[in-house]
């Protein structure tokens, strides 16, 4: 495998650009395609009951009458000046790119916290699985991740909820994002089933580990198996992991919708979600190049730093 030379990262750059193009185009398409009026949806979230001829004043207004390539062009021009319109419904008036900003703070937090959690328990566990291979303690962590990557993830905020928020009263069930405490519910939610797929990935990196010849030559010179476990298999089992963390975080930034919307939280996420029901277009396609544009970073960064990381990337040139 080679490294990533400059000439390579050019390239991702380049591949960057046409992905986001078509994603662009697809997103425009498809909210141009989208039922429902947005010049009426906007009279209808200023409280007014709009005749047809304002209806038809504001479209004209908005552009919306112009054929569809020539909407999306203009839109497109002034997306790469770095504006990407105003909101039609949730923030009548207010630019995209701020309401953006607002929320994506937020998402990050949220999904930093839910990457910890998950790391702090899948992590231990996993490495527990392999090394207890095909014993009772494997049997029960394997039992117990199958159920986590069964059960749906807004069934696990609602029981949650019933029972830390409602029941127990230990936190609040409704998520303002300020503090710590109103974090907890809708970042264990999220690390419900990426804590029961990353127990998995970790055991089944520290299994193969376990098999290499490296490992049975350290034992038959007495090594200690203590030594052999932290000194050689978790530091090579963890590098594959790094990739599959980096991209777990990209699609947590992108898919914390239900999660938000269950707790009321503050985020992306629900954000998108009161645009897409508003008919607020310009919200939904501004998010969805944005989730797109920071997942294919945050991708080359964890591809850059992996290089670095794991010596056998590098070969001389």
């Amino acid at each position: 495998m080679k490294d990533l030379s400059g000439k390579t990262i050019v390239s991702r750059l380049l591949q960057m650009v046409i992905v986001l193009f078509g994603i662009s185009f697809m997103t425009f398409l498809l909210t141009y395609l989208a039922p429902g009026d947005p010049a009426r949806a906007t009279l209808l979230a200023q409280g007014l009951m709009p005749s047809e001829a304002e209806v038809e004043a504001l479209r004209e207004q908005m552009g919306l009458n112009q054929p569809f390539i020539m909407q999306y062009i203009n839109w497109l021009v002034a997306c790469l000046h770095g504006d990407f319109g105003v909101s039609y419904t949730i923030s009548s008036g207010k630019p995209v790119a701020s309401l953006l900003l607002m929320r994506l703070w937020p998402t990050i937090k949220l999904a930093l916290l839910a990457l910890v959690i998950m790391l702090v328990f899948s992590v231990p566990l996993g490495i527990l699985s392999a090394i207890h291979q095909n014993k009772p303690i494997d049997y029960i962590v394997r039992g117990l991740t199958f159920f986590g990557v069964s059960v749906p993830g807004f069934w696990v905020g609602l029981i949650l909820i019933l029972v830390f928020a409602v029941n127990l009263k230990l936190v609040p069930a409704i998520s303002s994002g300020g503090d710590l405490r109103s974090l907890i519910l809708p970042a264990c939610t999220l690390a419900f089933a990426m804590t029961a797929k990353y127990t998995r990935q970790v055991r089944t990196a520290v299994l193969e580990e376990l098999h290499q010849d490296y490992v049975i030559g350290a034992r038959a010179r007495g090594v200690s198996e203590r030594k052999i476990i932290w000194g050689n298999v978790l530091p090579n089992s963890m590098l594959p992991l790094i990739t599959l963390l980096g991209l777990s975080m990209g699609s947590l930034l992108g898919g914390t919708a239900i999660v938000e919307v269950i707790f009321t939280y503050p985020g992306m996420g629900n954000l998108a979600v009161n645009a897409i029901t508003g008919l607020d277009y310009p919200v939904v396609q501004a998010y969805v190049l944005w989730v797109a544009l920071i997942y294919m970073v945050i991708n080359l960064i964890v591809d850059i730093s992996y290089n670095f990381i794991d010596p056998r990337m590098r070969v001389k040139r």
